[in-house]
């Protein structure tokens, strides 16, 4: 399980490597270079999956959201 993901910001293109949590989903994230506050695209269920290089452990571990829902992060 990877637990470090690239969050690359859609707004300015800053990227930060950033450590996922194993035991929660990340809803919001600052960037650190425009100061945007990131927030889950429609359908999935956290920063990670949304804006990483990685999707979060939860979904790594069983394709499962930390909320329950299915998500494909094949592409």
């Amino acid at each position: 399980m990877q637990l470090l993901s690239t969050l690359t910001c859609p707004s300015c293109g800053y990227a930060a490597v950033e450590t996922m949590p194993t035991d929660a989903c990340q809803f919001f994230y600052d960037c650190k270079g425009c100061g945007l506050r990131l927030k889950p695209k429609a359908g999935d269920c956290c920063v990670f999956c949304s804006y990483g290089s990685v999707p979060c452990p939860p979904v790594q571990a069983d394709g499962r959201c930390c909320g329950g829902a299915t998500r494909d992060h094949a592409g």
